[in-house]
């Protein structure tokens, strides 16, 4: 996962690069603390941290491994002074992280059991006037041409369905409109846009190691959860060259989807 959550902050970098400069364009030129809450290895809290030169970033995640890819970076960039990592599960409840001007959440209020709750933990921590701001998306990015030259067509779709499926049973707020949300734990909706992803072809020189990524993670979940032909295709795009070649029989890679993102400020 701490290679997939890498790879996703460099291929999608146009989107991750507007979507936080929408982000820090609206919290203000005063913004001086900033909480990315679930912060997974870093894009995030790196990027507000470089858009706010004179704030200090706190970076809660549950995952230690994530924490520390997180850490190396931040030295790396020479931002470690002022990048704090915070190891901490949010369903057992708000650490003590002091006052906040801006919250980053991107695809991890979904994870959690109770977002509503930490939405208004969330609220309760951050200064009037402060800003909160949700990324989520309601359905897995697409890699694959409809025929790979092995398998059934369509292998993708029959994926994305069954993801679907099972994510409505496993993470029920997965592709809810987050607004409502947001406004019942007491914020105020300032806006929200969706930014589309479609990269056909992908520039970035690792687009095929993070599709490999993607569908490595999908396999070590959800593998016994497919027809079996469709376990097959996806073991065959995983050995080998399996994906090169159905890629090269498709068509290429294009790498498409969308996010969205959440403005809601605290009342001044």
């Amino acid at each position: 996962m701490t290679a997939l959550l890498d790879l996703d902050g460099e291929v999608l970098h146009d989107y991750w690069s507007a979507a936080l400069d929408w982000a820090s364009g609206a919290a203000g030129a005063g913004t001086t603390r900033v909480l990315d809450l679930g912060a997974g290895t870093g894009t995030g809290a790196l990027g507000l941290a470089e858009r706010f030169p004179g704030a200090d970033v706190i970076a809660v995640d549950v995952e230690p491994g994530s924490l520390a890819r997180l850490r190396d970076k931040a030295a790396g960039r020479g931002l470690a002074g002022r990048v704090r990592a915070l190891e901490f599960d949010l369903d057992a409840g708000w650490p003590d992280l002091g006052p906040l001007d801006l919250t980053w959440a991107s695809m991890s209020l979904h994870h959690l059991a109770d977002p509503g709750r930490v939405l208004a933990d969330a609220l309760a921590a951050t200064r009037p006037g402060g800003l909160i701001a949700v990324a989520e998306f309601a359905e897995p990015l697409r890699f694959l041409p409809p025929d790979l030259g092995f398998g059934q067509p369509g292998f993708e779709d029959r994926l994305v369905e069954r993801l679907g499926h099972a994510h409505a049973e496993e993470l029920p707020t997965l592709g809810s409109a987050w607004a409502p949300r947001l406004a019942d734990a007491g914020w105020t909706v300032a806006g929200e846009r969706e930014f589309p992803i479609d990269l056909d072809p992908p520039a970035h020189p690792r687009a095929a190691e993070y599709a490999r990524a993607w569908l490595a993670r999908l396999a070590d979940g959800f593998t016994d959860q497919l027809e079996p032909a469709d376990q097959a295709t996806l073991a065959a795009l995983l050995a080998g060259d399996g994906l090169s070649r159905g890629l090269s029989h498709g068509g290429g890679l294009r790498i498409r989807g969308s996010r969205t993102v959440t403005l809601a400020r605290r009342a001044a």
